[in-house]
């Protein structure tokens, strides 16, 4: 199986799959095609792509629902294709959590710089990075999958990558810019209560009790560190999952659509 990323690229004009096809292929990516919204549910299952190219308006099944549904298996990199140019519908494809978007016509080059652009964000893992276990948690970061009693956990994008920028430094304190720059962006690098929001959202998913800190420990005015070796009960300092932290940050609900916005910026 050759080691280029896998793109998977589904749209109903055949004209569009053999171009986006013949244009990724020659940038050394290989590509497997489908012809629906369906087509590419079943395509992604059988061959777990790197990245999925999703034409917004397709007749089954459009692209934000096929998105919605391959996030529900894990989080998989996605970039909306359309010929509508309206900025409802970028924005709606952003807010629900599309990692790029790219109206028709485009030119072959800035879609590869596109691709590129959204693995090098998305993955930042190297193969064989492994499995990580603690209590019932396996997280697989070469996989970007989590299980919590053997069962799938579903996470969005951003839980993802949170989760992964401190799965890939188990023990050690990552700053609090540092997390926000890797994750949405320079723009929000001292935007401290927005992380909190996120950081709550990943300690639940990981079995913490609200309230609680789980297994990532906060470290007042420095960072977090994931714990992987401790108990998984007490915090370095207290940090609650509080409602009222949860309702600060509406923005928090759109997974990041204004730093995503910045993506469309590239080529």
């Amino acid at each position: 199986m050759g080691t280029q990323p896998l793109v998977l690229v589904a749209d109903d004009e055949p004209r569009i799959t053999k171009l986006v096809s013949i244009a990724l292929s020659e940038e050394g990516f290989r590509v497997v095609t489908a012809t629906g919204g369906e087509d590419a549910l079943a395509k992604a299952e059988e061959v777990r792509p790197d990245i999925v190219l999703l034409d917004i308006v397709m007749p089954d099944l459009d692209g934000i629902e096929v998105m919605r549904q391959l996030r529900e298996q894990r989080p998989v990199p996605v970039i909306l294709l359309t010929a509508k140019g309206a900025t409802a519908d970028k924005a709606k494809g952003l807010d629900l959590g599309a990692d790029d978007y790219i109206a028709k016509p485009f030119h072959p080059d800035e879609l590869a710089a596109r691709v590129r652009a959204v693995i090098r964000r998305s993955s930042g893992v190297e193969p064989g990075a492994g499995v990580l276990a603690f209590d019932d948690v396996e997280i697989d970061l070469e996989r970007r999958m989590v299980r919590r009693n053997g069962e799938l956990v579903q996470l969005s994008r951003t839980e993802w990558l949170l989760l992964q920028h401190r799965a890939t430094h188990p023990g050690k304190v990552v700053l609090h810019t540092e997390l926000l720059t890797k994750v949405w962006g320079p723009e929000y690098r001292d935007d401290l209560q927005y992380l909190r929001v996120w950081i709550s959202r990943v300690r639940r998913k990981l079995g913490a009790k609200p309230g609680e800190p789980g297994r990532i420990k906060t470290f007042q005015g420095i960072g977090y560190l994931l714990d992987v070796e401790g108990p998984g009960t007490a915090s370095t300092t207290a940090e609650p999952d509080s409602a009222a932290a949860e309702s600060a940050t509406g923005k928090a609900g759109t997974d990041a659509g204004a730093a995503e916005e910045s993506s469309i910026a590239i080529g």
